[in-house]
């Protein structure tokens, strides 16, 4: 089979098409054939091997697996002897990310938890833009503090991977919705249910005074102690993503500064990647039709150096589809 494989760290240029030997089934194992997957910024730290703490466990000095990619979306093609749940021709999506990675190939094998039925009224495409972004998505808006009807809730990052499935999520459970990003992004933001938009480039959220009850930040562009400034009472901010100084702030200062008031602040470490009912949850939004991908653009499998590029630049309206 054709895959995208690397030797070592670096930039999209140690990536390379490869003819690789189809994985093999292990009993409790899924054969899956690929039509889709897509691009997440895990990708990218992974590529790079950032941060360097996380080398202990993907590999200290060369990547301890090949193949790159996260989410999938296509065809079961073969299960193992102790596989109940699924069988050959059913339609899944499913995450890599705690089997080896693997997703940007013709085909892709990992234990069938890693698996579900995708949802009915989505293409495949469509459906491999889900298992990480959606769950991070829900599990973040969810994990600390449940969203109640009425809440302000703020998307630092709203145009991203993760933003654009928040926000829908959000406006789901009632809350009325801020949105933060670029200025070429905002009518995106819109169009899929922000109440407000803010554009980080002429205006700073945390010294508006507005003030909210729920943060998701996904890009982590301020510091820990401007974003408690935009809280509310009882208010949440929880970090999702960024870069590895405010990540290791938000991880060391958060719980302190949570002990001194009612304000709680920290990194989301209670992600649980493709949990079970999560993925119930969010495949009854989307066939309910509160939820829908944003689809930015499309990229061959032999294409996936220039797609990562592409999202590097961070100009990306949502996600980024590899076609397989």
């Amino acid at each position: 089979m054709k895959a995208i494989v690397r030797n070592q760290y670096g930039s999209p240029d140690v990536l390379t098409l490869q003819d690789i030997d189809k994985p093999v089934v292990k009993d409790d194992g899924v054969l899956v054939r690929v039509f889709a997957a897509t691009l997440n910024s895990g990708d990218l730290d992974y590529l790079h091997g950032r941060p360097l703490i996380a080398r202990i466990g993907t590999g200290l000095r060369r990547p301890r697996f090949r193949g790159l990619g996260l989410d999938l979306a296509g065809e079961v093609e073969a299960v193992g002897k102790d596989v109940t749940q699924l069988r050959p021709g059913d339609e899944v999506f499913g995450d890599m990310t705690e089997h080896g990675f693997g997703a940007f190939a013709e085909y892709a094998c990992a234990p069938a938890r890693a698996f579900a039925l995708k949802p009915l009224t989505m293409t495949f495409e469509e459906a491999a833009t889900v298992p990480q972004s959606a769950v991070i998505a829900l599990q973040g808006l969810r994990g600390k503090r449940r969203i109640q009807p009425g809440d302000q809730v703020l998307i630092n990052g709203a145009s991203g991977n993760v933003g654009p499935f928040a926000v829908q999520i959000a406006k789901h459970f009632g809350a009325e919705v801020t949105g933060v990003d670029s200025t070429a992004k905002l009518d995106m933001l819109r169009s899929i249910g922000a109440d407000h938009v803010v554009d980080y480039t002429r205006e700073d959220f945390t010294r508006n005074g507005r003030q909210y009850d729920l943060i998701l930040d996904v890009v982590a562009r301020r510091s820990t102690f401007e974003c408690r400034r935009a809280l509310r009472r009882n208010g949440v901010y929880v970090l999702v993503g960024g870069a590895t100084a405010p990540l290791l702030q938000a991880a060391l200062l958060g719980p302190l500064i949570s002990m001194t008031g009612s304000k709680k602040l920290g990194v989301m470490w209670w992600w649980r990647p493709f949990k079970e009912e999560d993925v119930a949850l969010v495949k009854e939004l989307i066939e309910g039709g509160s939820v829908a991908p944003v689809i930015d653009r499309r990229y061959p499998l032999s294409e996936v150096p220039e797609a990562l590029r592409y999202m590097e630049e961070g100009r990306a309206r949502g996600k980024i589809v590899i076609t397989v």
